[in-house]
């Protein structure tokens, strides 16, 4: 296993006591600076084994290892910062076609029988019409509320 060897330079440690003696960042990016400061291995730093580290400030082994590597890997920032996704967890169920389908649809007659589209409606219209395998009403409403229409 490769070990990775956190080296500061002072600019880095200098900004990483700043932020801790703030204290007005996120409780995480905290943690990650406490063990980005007691692995430094350079001009005389702590120098602490993981375990250490993951004992005196609550974490597992196994953050301290991913905090050092990305700081070796990526830098400073990426070490301090939560990793972004490279795509959403849950695609969206509806994209620009089946928004604008439905806009349409809320802003169209309502069916026979009907005052107004209800969201149950045009969720069950969408499905009908093959836009989507399935959808809530609360997805409706959240897409016609993003749209800002109004379907009266």
């Amino acid at each position: 296993m490769k070990v990775y060897e956190v080296t500061l330079e002072a600019e880095e440690r200098q900004r990483l006591h700043e932020m801790l003696a703030a204290g007005k960042s996120a409780a995480r990016k905290l943690a990650h600076a406490h063990i980005l400061l007691k692995a430094d291995a350079a001009e005389g730093g702590p120098a602490w084994p993981d375990a250490r580290i993951a004992e005196a400030f609550g974490v597992s082994v196994a953050t301290v290892e991913r905090v050092r590597r990305r700081f070796v890997e990526q830098g400073l920032d990426a070490a301090l910062d939560r990793k972004r996704r490279g795509r959403p967890a849950r695609e969206p169920k509806l994209d620009g076609r089946a928004e604008a389908t439905l806009v349409a649809l809320a802003c169209s007659a309502p069916p026979d029988g009907r005052k107004r589209w209800t969201m149950q409606l045009l969720a069950d219209r969408l499905v009908e019409l093959r836009i989507v395998d399935a959808i809530s009403d609360e997805t409706v409403r959240v897409a016609l509320k993003k749209t800002r229409s109004s379907p009266g």
